[in-house]
């Protein structure tokens, strides 16, 4: 019996350390954790229970059957995080690179199969030299069944991939689909093909970095939500995304202990500028409205809209801001894109949303047009038409065009409107609507500049104002700025029983 249990003993001590010393060490020389170091950041005290820990691959060709490594190469388990269960795989890099074979994709499979069943969050932290080329088609067919896995629990858990290394190839598809991805600077990096290939097809000189890195996806192309200075500050993160999201789609947002006190904001009465074509910083109005803890995603993409997780008097909300401070918070391929995405994860895990908006049409011009603006701002519209999560907007300024319907208007189902006196909801500025309606008086006048100014100014007390929306009951209260958290307060208050549903089904088809 004794032999039996110091066996047991040391394949345990065996399956903890990897790869070996050696490259444990090497790991750490380039600035990274262990898979193992990396799973005692994330769980709550460090505690886990590891599931396929004695997992070992089955091939033989190539040499592989001289080398096998308990585990084979991912740590799969579950435990809390913030007092939550949840299911994380971590692959090893000192172990074959971390490269996925048969044995290391069915681990993963069983751990986000067990997730589906037990409605709980599935997180991924990736450090992988990509399929094992030994193995051949199998690991690749390891990779495609990871990504049904990931597609099937799309909506159901919440999936979250923190890119800790290399992850390059096939392997990228698997954190696409998720629902958030973090990358960390300087040591991660992720694309298709890699600097080598790309140089020889298209004669481009570029490193790794600059091709695929946390700055690259989290600036330019918009795959990466958080960008992260180190590995631990990303685990950081990690941790403080789940804490916004239910366990499943059939649970609710989790709220905080929340004591409710005076809840006036005097400063959100001198944000707005007298000059209307004068920006400013929509961040400035989220932080006087929530409590304290926005956290925003996306922050370094498509900067013209503000997305993120609050608390508003405890209750987690999701965030959609037009930002004036960047392109006068217009909206445009990018931004409609990226505000679609986190629309549509609030309302697939029942997260109430809150817009604050301020939009003076979409961007014009040839390359907006010919690459699909149309189509791309139809993501948005159609995001926010689906949600059947409460949703509430609160115009700040301006409301312009299209824009007006696409930003939650009351015409798409939001269940309530706020504006503030400074609200301007019309079809265009007061300028290029003066133009129109009054050319031929513009036209006939001697002083043609003073008469376009004095139709500008008649347009703006028309039209460019709340108060005609408001008469219509497409804007239910126009309101003080000051008022407004108070407001929101009690109208998510108000909201928090409802129930819509959509027409049946099979799915819809976004346009994509």
């Amino acid at each position: 019996m004794t032999n039996k249990l110091d066996q047991l003993q040391q394949n345990i001590a065996q399956a903890k350390l990897g790869g070996g010393q050696k490259r444990i060490d090497s790991q750490h020389s380039k600035g990274k954790l262990t898979a193992r170091e990396r799973l005692h950041l994330l769980f709550d005290d460090g505690v886990f229970e590891e599931i396929g820990m004695l997992v070992t691959h089955r091939s033989v060709e190539f040499g592989l059957d001289r080398e096998k490594y308990l585990g084979d190469g991912v740590i799969t388990a579950y435990g809390n995080i913030n007092g939550r269960l949840t299911y994380v795989f971590a692959q090893d890099f000192t172990v074959f690179g971390g490269s996925l074979s048969e044995a290391h994709a069915g681990k993963i499979c069983r751990l986000m199969d067990l997730a589906m069943q037990n409605g709980a969050p599935v997180v991924g932290l990736n450090d992988s030299g990509g399929a094992r080329i030994q193995e051949g088609v199998v690991s690749l067919g390891g990779y495609a069944d990871i990504f049904y896995r990931n597609t099937l629990a799309s909506g159901v858990v919440p999936q979250i991939s923190a890119i800790m290394g290399p992850c390059a190839g096939g392997a990228v598809y698997s954190p696409a689909i998720t629902d958030f991805i973090l990358m960390v600077e300087n040591t991660s990096y992720m694309f298709v093909t890699g600097p080598n290939v790309v140089k020889t097809v298209t004669h481009e000189e570029v490193t790794s970095e600059e091709l695929g890195g946390a700055s690259a996806h989290s600036i330019k192309s918009g795959v990466t939500h958080f960008s992260c200075a180190n590995e631990i500050a990303c685990i950081a993160d990690v941790k403080r995304l789940l804490s916004y999201m239910p366990q499943n789609c059939e649970d609710t947002a989790p709220a905080v202990a929340y004591t409710a006190g005076n809840e006036l904001r005097p400063a959100l009465n001198n944000i707005i500028p007298p000059n209307a074509n004068q920006p400013y910083d929509m961040r400035e109005i989220i932080a006087q409205v929530v409590d304290n803890d926005f956290f925003e995603v996306h922050k370094n993409y498509a900067e013209n809209i503000v997305v993120g997780f609050a608390h508003l008097a405890g209750q987690s909300i999701g965030i959609v801001a037009n930002q004036p401070a960047v392109l006068a918070g217009v909206l445009d391929i990018h931004s409609s894109k990226k505000a679609a995405r986190f629309v549509r994860f609030c309302d697939c895990f029942n997260i109430p949303l809150l817009v604050f908006e301020d939009v003076p049409g979409f961007l014009p011009g040839t390359d907006q047009e010919w690459n699909g603006i149309i189509s791309n701002g139809a993501k948005l519209l159609f995001a926010f038409s689906e949600a059947t999560v409460p949703r509430i907007t609160v115009i700040t300024r301006k409301a312009y065009g299209g824009a007006y319907d696409v930003m939650n208007s009351k015409h798409i189902g939001a269940d309530m409107n706020f504006a503030w006196p400074t609200a301007e909801i019309a079809v265009m500025g007061a300028a290029g609507a003066a133009e129109i309606i009054f050319k031929n008086e513009i036209a006939a006048s001697a002083d043609k500049s003073a008469k376009l100014k004095e139709k500008e100014l008649e347009y703006t007390q028309h039209f460019a104002n709340p108060y005609r929306a408001a008469e219509r009951g497409y804007v239910d209260e126009v309101i003080m700025p000051d008022q407004t958290r108070q407001k929101l307060i009690a109208a998510f208050n108000m909201l928090k029983n409802k129930v819509a549903k959509l027409p049946r089904k099979k799915h819809a088809n976004i346009p994509l």
